[in-house]
Order: structure tokens, then sequence, then C-alpha cells
């Protein structure tokens, strides 16, 4: 019996907008995965969340964001732990609790060079595939000179190089355009830019 495979598209979604959304399509179908899992992060370790929008603004953004695509799922796992979150912790649940499934990790270049720095790193590499996405001004043949040294530094090695369009879309720069009254149209789904509209969101960072 052939063993599922599930990506995993984790972060704070705030807001999630279409540059997540084309990178799990890309993952699943460029690695012919079952579902990819949106996992909204609680509390990151690396960095403070935006707090304009609350754990359920976020939730109810990312429910809203994959609506109406199967191979898109929403996975509350991260939410449920208290404390920082870190990846390792995560895949420590998800393959003890599902030990027919290979998981896919889904991530950003900018993320693969700091990833040493994660809490056990050979650990991730052992439980998950890593899937990297070229992101900025990140060249494919970097990532891939990148991704030989990691290879050959952890024995589980199994990373591969994720080719999407490069969607110059940040969370970031959408808070700062909704604080400046600027439109936000296109660039995430038109319900998720609803929801923001409605409820008032990032109107002011705190």
């Amino acid at each position: 019996m052939s063993r599922k495979k599930i990506g995993i598209m984790g972060g704070t979604f705030n807001p999630i907008h279409n540059g997540h959304l084309v990178l799990g399509q890309t993952a699943y179908e460029q690695f012919h995965l079952d579902k990819i899992l949106f996992m909204p992060t609680r509390n990151p370790y690396y960095k403070k969340i935006n707090q304009s929008a609350t754990l359920e603004d976020r939730i109810a953004m990312v429910k809203l964001a994959i609506e109406g695509n199967e191979a898109f799922a929403f996975s509350d796992l991260e939410m449920q732990r208290d404390g920082a979150i870190y990846t390792v912790e995560t895949l420590k649940i998800l393959t003890q609790n599902n030990p027919d499934t290979e998981y896919y990790f889904i991530m950003g270049a900018d993320s693969l060079y700091h990833f040493e720095t994660w809490k056990e790193p050979e650990a991730i590499l052992k439980m998950a595939f890593l899937l990297v996405a070229a992101r900025d001004d990140v060249s494919s043949h970097a990532i891939e000179g990148q991704i030989e040294y990691l290879e050959n530094k952890y024995e589980e090695g199994r990373i591969h190089c994720l080719y999407t369009p490069n969607l110059e879309i940040s969370s970031n720069n959408l808070r700062r355009r909704c604080k400046e009254g600027r439109s936000i149209r296109y660039l995430l789904p038109q319900k998720v830019e609803q929801y923001i509209l409605e409820h008032g969101l990032y109107q002011e960072e705190l």
C-alpha cells in the first residue's frame, strides 16, 4: 500500500495571500501530493506577530482563502499549543499519529539559508522532505547549491527545489497598504479582502 503524501504550508498568515496559495498549488502539482495542510502558527519563536488581527481572524481568513479547493485543508495543530512553536515538534506529532504518511514541508529560499539554526534540523530532515521555493532575487542555481551543501552535511537530507511563479506579495506589505488606505484587491482572495475590510483589520500597526 502506497503512503499518503501530505504537504505542509505553515506561517502566521497575517494575512494569507495569493502568493501562499500559488505556492501550495504548485507544490501539490509538482510533487503529486494528496493534500496540502495550511497550518497557521499560534506563536512562532522567530518573530513577533502583529496583533491587529486576532488568532480567530487569522484562522477565519485561512479558511476563506482555501475554500473550494479540494487539494487544500486547514489544520489547527499549531494553534492548539502554547509557548514557542517549533517545526520539529509539529512533525514529531504528525509522524507519530500518521505513520503511513510522508510529509513535505514547504518553505521559501530565505528560510533554507537559516535552516541550520532551526531546532533539531537533522530530525526535521528525517521526518519530512523539504520543498524550497525561489523567492525575491534568489536564483534556482543558488538554491541548488545550498541544497547540495545541506544534503552533504545532514545524512538524511531530502531537499527539493520547488519551481513556482515568483509573486512579489508579502503579508507585511498588505498590512502597510491597509494602514495607508491603499487597495489590496487582486493580491489576496476576494473573500479575504472583504473580511479584512468588514472587520477593519490592519488599520493600525500594533
